[in-house]
C-alpha cells in the first residue's frame, strides 16, 4: 500500500457522467482525491475538466455515477457541502467597484461568519496575501496576479477543507504563478485538500497526483514519477543539423508516436517495445540524415501525448488503466 492509499480519501467518484444533449461531456470517470493533497486535472480545454469540477462542488447534476466528496452523497447533499469547500474559477469572479476589504467582509458575511470572527479573519488574510497597503483599493485596479491573490484568499475565507479551482492561473505571468503555488502548499500544510484543473504541464509537475482527461474521459491517474516511470526507454533526443528533414524521417517510422522540436533538437515518442534509438538511429542514416541519437527521461509532456494517443488508438474504449503510485 502506498502513502497516498493509506491516507483518508476526500473525495470518491465512480461511473461519472454528464451528457448534454448528444453530447458527452465527462464520460464514466472514476476518481479518488486523497485528503491533504493537491490533486491535479490535466488536460486541454474541451477536456470534462471543469464539467467535472461543478458535479464534484454540486453545482452540476450529474447524469450517471456515484460521487462522494467529504463523506456526503452527491448531489443529494450538496447544501451541506457548500459550507465545507472554497471554489475559485479563471475568471475574476470579485467586484470590481468594491475595495479588497469590502470583497472579503461581503464574502465573509455570505459564509454567514460572525462579525468578530469575520473582522479578525479578514485582518488574517489581509496580512498573509499582502493586501495590507491595498486594502482600500478598489479590486478592479488590482493587477492579474493581485487579484488572482484576492480571489484565493475570499475562497479561503471560512477555511474550507476542500478547495476546488478551475485554471485558476491561466491569465497571469509566471512570478505571480510560482507565489500562487507556494499559497496553495501552505494551505495543503494546514490540512486543505485541494483539487486544480490546469493546462500547464509545469503546473501538473507540482500535484501529488494527477488525473488526464481527455474528450472527457480518464486516460491516465497516478503520481506523476508514477506516469513518467511508465514511459521508461520510450523517449529519445536527437541533435540534427536539419532537424525538419530529421522530423520527416523519423515520422515514417512504425511505432513513432510523436516528434516535437524542442530548439535545435527532436523529441520522439515511441510505442512500447518499437524504435529504440538504434532503429532511430537507422532509419536517419537512410535518410541520409546526420544526427546524435541518445535516450532521455520522459516527462509528463510525453505522457499526456501517451496517454491520448494510446486512447485513439484503443478506438476510445474505456479508461485508461491506473498507474500505481510505486
Amino acid at each position: 500500500m502506498t502513502s497516498d492509499e493509506s491516507g483518508d480519501i476526500a473525495i470518491r467518484a465512480r461511473g461519472m457522467t454528464r451528457r448534454f444533449g448528444a453530447l458527452v461531456a465527462v464520460d464514466h470517470v472514476d476518481l479518488t482525491v486523497y485528503k491533504a493533497r493537491v490533486h491535479g486535472f490535466l488536460g486541454p480545454n474541451g477536456s470534462g475538466k471543469s464539467t467535472s469540477i461543478r458535479m464534484l462542488c454540486g453545482l452540476l447534476t450529474p447524469t450517471a455515477g456515484d460521487i462522494d466528496v467529504l463523506g456526503l452523497r452527491i448531489p443529494e447533499q450538496a447544501d451541506a457541502l457548500r459550507r465545507r469547500v472554497g471554489y475559485m474559477t479563471q475568471k475574476f469572479s470579485l467586484f470590481d467597484d468594491l475595495s479588497v476589504r469590502e470583497n472579503l467582509e461581503f464574502l465573509a458575511a455570505i459564509q454567514d461568519l460572525p462579525r468578530a470572527a469575520a473582522r479578525q479573519r479578514v485582518d488574517e488574510l489581509v496580512d498573509e496575501y499582502n493586501f495590507g497597503d491595498r486594502q482600500a483599493q478598489l479590486a478592479g485596479t488590482l493587477s492579474g496576479g493581485q487579484k488572482q491573490r484576492l480571489a484565493l484568499a475570499g475562497a479561503v475565507i471560512h477555511r474550507p477543507e476542500l478547495l476546488f479551482l478551475d485554471e485558476p492561473t491561466s491569465a497571469v505571468d509566471p512570478e505571480s504563478r510560482r507565489d500562487f503555488w507556494e499559497k496553495l502548499f501552505e494551505l495543503v500544510d494546514a490540512g486543505t485538500t485541494i483539487l486544480v484543473s490546469t493546462h500547464l504541464m509545469d503546473e501538473a509537475e507540482r500535484c501529488h497526483r494527477l488525473s488526464i482527461l481527455d474528450h472527457g474521459r480518464l486516460v491516465a491517474d497516478g503520481t506523476p514519477d508514477a506516469l513518467s516511470a511508465q514511459l521508461q526507454g520510450r523517449t529519445v533526443l536527437v541533435h540534427a543539423r536539419q532537424p525538419r528533414r530529421a522530423h520527416q524521417a523519423l515520422l515514417s517510422v512504425p511505432g513513432v508516436l510523436s516528434v516535437a522540436q524542442v530548439g535545435n533538437a527532436l523529441r520522439v515518442l515511441s510505442e512500447p517495445a518499437t524504435a529504440g534509438v538504434d532503429r532511430l538511429r537507422e532509419a536517419l542514416r537512410n535518410a541520409g540524415v546526420e544526427a546524435g541519437v541518445e535516450s532521455v527521461a520522459p516527462n509528463l509532456e510525453d505522457v499526456f501525448v501517451a496517454a491520448t494517443q494510446r486512447r485513439a488508438a484503443c478506438g476510445n474504449d474505456g479508461n485508461a488503466r491506473r498507474s500505481e503510485d510505486g
